[in-house]
């Protein structure tokens, strides 16, 4: 088996070309003076007028709850009554000759993956696309010396090669990524993780509903789900969280022409547009996110694909609490990149889809930071009928509240319960009634990515795949 070693190419260009695109430097100068200036008057208000400061924090973040709950009900409302998911039919796929078909770049990051190799070769093997136009790459990192092994000692097709990305900083998927996607000379390009298992037809489709879509367009979003659905009760919360983000949620963003914060994997690129964009963020830790934003705010488009890929939900509590962290982290250097010159984002992305990023990705944010202390005051005053916490809450702020507690709580519960049900997943919706602890989980991963945040910024933590046997119980092979 011959290894590719692609001459040097610029993983790094986003920060050479558009460095206020990019987080290598999180927070900056004028974002840090904000936050001194805001937490100076927020203190200072505290001390000259304590309650009143108090009763109007508290208000606002009421406020907050309730046009967040109500967004997101309205996105999943949309959802529902304008599909638009772009789907292909068998008919339209036999149609097309596979010497019309595209050529078509596959990027598959691997680190510390020679467990599971074998099994993703044999799934590659699976997908209906004629060989002859696809470059499968595997990416391997330098230093990676057990994975890069054992590419060396299997016979691989010719359409699928490894491909070396040399020792360096930020070692992160997207630099990986990057590295392949400065190389590739197709014309549709799409990543998938180690453990996925897209469905056969997904490349075929995708690049038949490329013809069809408007030329601004140049991302097709694939959903995602899992395979280990049911192997304990964290990997039936995580199916639920998923099936309402790609099966309600994100269709309800298009619907509305928002931008898409895109999943990690099964994304399907227009492969010119994606270089002259820069490609992905390498120090960022949620470039799919990111990358996104900046697809909208440059006027390009993302739309969503009628297939489904396969993953292995994260069933190890440590796993996915480290997960967890790094895609909130992921998620604040997203917003606080595209927040430096919130006038300009506001200009360049209107009111509309300005207030969607808020809500998607600053609200949720928010959101994880405040819940463990709205539930803690609520549990401490049914316990002691504090008077302290009855004074935050004069009688508009009370209703307002009382909707959150009641009104919101539902909305969420609601969208987790037609998740489950969208996918079929009936046996889960018991499992979704006790989504609020979930959302505990969630916070306590959300402070310590904002703690880390401050010291580690660019740090990737590594997800483990291979834990879930698929031909053991408590999963469904696609």
């Amino acid at each position: 088996m011959a290894e590719s070693r692609p001459p040097q190419v610029d993983a790094l260009r986003i920060l050479h070309e558009r460095p206020d695109e990019c987080a290598c430097i999180t927070i900056t100068r004028r974002q840090q003076i904000t936050v001194v200036v805001l937490l100076g008057l927020l203190i200072a208000g505290i001390a000259r007028w304590p309650l009143s400061t108090l009763i109007a924090l508290n208000a606002l973040f009421i406020l907050f709850y309730v046009v967040q709950s109500a967004y997101k009900f309205y996105l999943v409302y949309l959802s529902l009554e304008r599909p638009v998911l772009h789907d292909v039919s068998a008919e339209d796929m036999a149609a097309v000759p596979d010497e019309d078909l595209p050529t078509y770049t596959l990027l598959i990051p691997l680190y510390r993956e020679a467990a599971v190799l074998g099994r993703l070769v044999e799934g590659l093997a699976r997908m209906d696309y004629p060989p002859d136009k696809l470059d499968v790459m595997l990416l391997l990192e330098e230093d990676d010396e057990e994975t890069i092994a054992a590419a060396r000692t299997m016979e691989l097709p010719a359409h699928i090669r490894p491909v070396v990305v040399p020792d360096s900083q930020p070692k992160t998927k997207p630099k990986a990524c990057n590295w392949g996607l400065f190389i590739a000379e197709s014309e549709l390009l799409v990543i998938y993780d180690a453990e996925d298992r897209p469905e056969p037809d997904q490349l075929r489709k995708a690049a038949i509903a490329f013809r069809s879509v408007p030329d601004n367009v140049v991302c097709l979003q694939a959903k995602l789900n899992y395979y280990n659905q049911r192997q304990n009760l964290l990997t039936r919360w995580f199916t639920a969280e998923y099936s309402v983000w790609f099966d309600l949620f994100l269709p309800g963003l298009t619907a509305s022409q928002a931008p898409i914060p895109l999943g990690g994997t099964s994304n399907h690129f227009r492969v010119e547009p994606l270089k002259e964009l820069g490609g992905w963020d390498p120090f960022n830790v949620t470039e799919d996110c990111d990358l996104g934003v900046r697809l909208h705010k440059h006027g390009w488009r993302t739309a969503m694909l009628a297939s489904t890929t396969w993953e292995e939900a994260n069933g190890a509590f440590w796993s996915w609490f480290r997960q967890r962290s790094r895609w909130v982290k992921g998620y604040l250097q997203t917003w606080l990149v595209h927040m430096r010159r919130p006038w300009q984002l506001l200009r360049e992305m209107g009111l509309a889809d300005s207030f969607s990023l808020q809500m998607t990705i600053g609200g949720s944010l928010l959101a994880f930071l405040i819940n463990p202390i709205y539930w803690a005051m609520t549990i401490i005053w049914l316990v002691t009928h504090s008077a302290a916490i009855s004074a935050l809450f004069p009688p508009a702020v009370y209703l307002l509240g009382s909707f959150c507690l009641f009104g919101a709580n539902f909305v969420f519960v609601y969208m987790a319960v037609a998740g489950c049900m969208a996918r079929g997943y009936y046996d889960l919706v018991k499992y979704a009634l006790l989504t609020p602890v979930y959302w505990l989980m969630m916070s306590i991963g959300a402070y310590k990515a904002f703690g880390q945040i401050i010291v580690r910024p660019h740090y990737w933590e590594k997800t483990e795949h291979g834990i879930f046997d698929l031909d053991g119980t408590g999963g469904e092979a696609p």
